[in-house]
Order: structure tokens, then C-alpha cells, then sequence
């Protein structure tokens, strides 16, 4: 069984919570565990949640969740842009997936809407996909090719 763990921003809570309960209706029907919801801010909040939750033993990957809407201004590309470079970093330095279920930047609060039905899911099925896949390359031993591939669980 995987262990996830979900990150949620607060802002857009309207959209973000929704986003929430479709990660945790999904991650119970492919058989995951959501161990921890962490709640914070914003998108601009979660590396910090991240890196915390990546460091649980219990833990086998991070699923973020946040809607980044298009302002007035670039704040939304800058909140997206770091939020993402960082969490990626993040999964990289401690070796356990991290997937981004953040939507945006450019985004309008109609298309947000539009994808909190379909991000939250894809968000889960990569967490899940990569552990499996990570588990099954960790047991690899072959000569030749390996080749592990799910790709029918990718959507």
C-alpha cells in the first residue's frame, strides 16, 4: 500500500478543498493511504509542508494541491513557477515523489473550476505510479533492458 501524504493551499479554498476531496475519494478507490492533509496559505507555502512531510518515515510520496489564478499582475507566474521549481527539488532530495496537483499560472477562476475534477486525480495516480514503479526498479535485476512501464494507470 502507498502512503501519501497531501498538501492543500487555503487560497482559492473554494476550488482547493474541492480539489482535496477528490484526491482522497481517488486515493481510497486505487487502494492508497492518505495519511496526512497539511493545510497551508497558499502555493507559495507548500515546499516548506513538503520537505516536513517528505522527511516521515511512514510517508512514500506528496501530493500538492493549489489553484493559481491569473491577477492584475506576474504574481501568479512567480508563486507557480518557484512553488513548483522548489518542490520538484525537493522530491529529488530526499527520493520520494512529489506530485503537482497545482493548477495555473495564466489561469482564470472558471478554468480553475473546470479542473478541479481532473487535476486532483492525475495528481494521485503519479504519486501512486511512481512509487510503484521506484519500488520495482529498486527490486530490478536484469541483464538488458528493464523495462517498467504502467502506462495504463496514467490517467
Amino acid at each position: 500500500m502507498t502512503h501519501l501524504a497531501i498538501v492543500v493551499s487555503e487560497f482559492n479554498s473554494e476550488i482547493t478543498f474541492k480539489m482535496l476531496e477528490r484526491a482522497r475519494n481517488h486515493a481510497g478507490k486505487i487502494g492508497a493511504k492518505v495519511s496526512y492533509v497539511l493545510y497551508v496559505p497558499g502555493t507559495f507555502d507548500m515546499p516548506l509542508a513538503v520537505e516536513r512531510l517528505l522527511k516521515k518515515k511512514n510517508i512514500d510520496a506528496v501530493v500538492t494541491l493549489g489553484a493559481v489564478i491569473k491577477g492584475d499582475t506576474r504574481h501568479d507566474d512567480i508563486v507557480a513557477e518557484n512553488a513548483a521549481r522548489l518542490i520538484a527539488d525537493l522530491s529529488l532530495k530526499h527520493g520520494k515523489p512529489v506530485a503537482l496537483g497545482v493548477t495555473g499560472p495564466g489561469m482564470t477562476i472558471d478554468q480553475a473550476r473546470e479542473r478541479a475534477e481532473l487535476v486532483p486525480v492525475r495528481a494521485v495516480n503519479a504519486a501512486v505510479n511512481m512509487v510503484a514503479r521506484l519500488r520495482k526498479l529498486q527490486k530490478a535485476v536484469g541483464e538488458g533492458t528493464v523495462v517498467i512501464n504502467d502506462t495504463a494507470d496514467n490517467n
